[in-house]
């Protein structure tokens, strides 16, 4: 009875990690991993004449034949080149803040405010400043720059740049926070012995400050190459539209259309599998990238 007793206390307590852990388990596979999956068999589900559903290729057949598809996928690798210049902008706000200048704690606060304001809020007072009679461009036909006045909204070739930096202002203030925690639990002795050895400003950053904040950096880049490809709905609904036609047209948008404008919820779901698979691919090459250079390291 007692090697009974001592082999069920063994056998619990094997066991035990993962009964804390099921809760837990249960809601990710109710919340994220059942709906991929279901979403991958509705994106292979396909009509026949009789009515019957069956699996097949139909669906990516016709995504990928679809024109408004490819330009789709072109907006929002458009919106990737916004990440460099980003990232390069935050960093160079957040070295300013990280050297104390006066006001420094509220130039952040007001830096890092539009990044908690709700999307749509944000959008909306672009469309008022960007507007073909907007703020902007009446300022410049006030002052004589009637050559700068755009539709910057309104024309297809100005619409996705316009985006970006409605884009890039609202996300700055992450990037700023986020270098700007980094660089301050850096060590100070490190930037001390640097500016004693003569390194200016600009050779003190760039030779010590940054190495130490690659992973920070890779860290910001992924999460907002993961944003350009599908965290950017809300900028497009609320300008945009989509339009003018289908010039701002990103991948999210053209999926919510097939799902709920054009009720075509098995082009709708092969569109999320092929945006599902190209963030994969990004975030996979990240952490390739990522452990090649600790190994270089090392």
């Amino acid at each position: 009875m007692p090697q009974t007793i001592t082999k069920t206390k063994t056998t619990f307590r094997k066991i035990e990690p993962y009964l804390y852990l099921a809760p837990a388990t249960i809601l990710i596979i109710l919340v994220f991993v059942y709906p991929i999956i279901e979403n991958i068999h509705t994106s292979f589900l396909q009509n026949t004449a009789s009515g019957i559903k069956t699996l097949g290729l139909t669906n990516y057949t016709l995504v990928s034949q679809d024109p408004i598809f490819w330009q789709s996928l072109s907006n929002n690798g458009k919106l990737l080149f916004s990440v460099p210049i980003m990232t390069v902008i935050s960093l160079f706000i957040a070295i300013v803040l990280f050297e104390h200048v006066r006001g420094w704690m509220f130039y952040r606060f007001i830096i890092f405010m539009p990044y908690i304001l709700a999307i749509p809020v944000v959008g909306q007072t672009f469309v008022y400043l960007l507007g073909l009679n907007g703020i902007i461009n009446t300022l410049l036909r006030d002052v004589g720059l009637n050559l700068l006045t755009q539709d910057w909204l309104g024309s297809a070739k100005w619409v996705i740049p316009s985006i970006s930096v409605v884009i890039i202002y609202r996300e700055m203030g992450f990037g700023v926070v986020l270098f700007l925690a980094r660089l301050m639990s850096l060590e100070k002795e490190i930037l001390e012995a640097a500016a004693i050895d003569g390194a200016n400003f600009w050779q003190k950053h760039f030779y010590v400050t940054l190495p130490q904040m690659s992973g920070v950096i890779e860290f910001f880049v992924v999460v907002e190459l993961i944003t350009m490809l599908s965290w950017v709905f809300a900028y497009v609904f609320t300008m945009t539209g989509g339009g003018p036609g289908f010039a701002s047209t990103v991948m999210e948008f053209y999926i919510w259309k097939h799902a709920f404008a054009f009720r075509s919820p098995g082009i709708a779901s092969a569109l999320a599998v092929v945006l599902l698979l190209v963030t994969t691919v990004l975030i996979v090459l990240q952490l390739r990238l990522r452990r090649r250079s600790l190994e270089d390291i090392a």
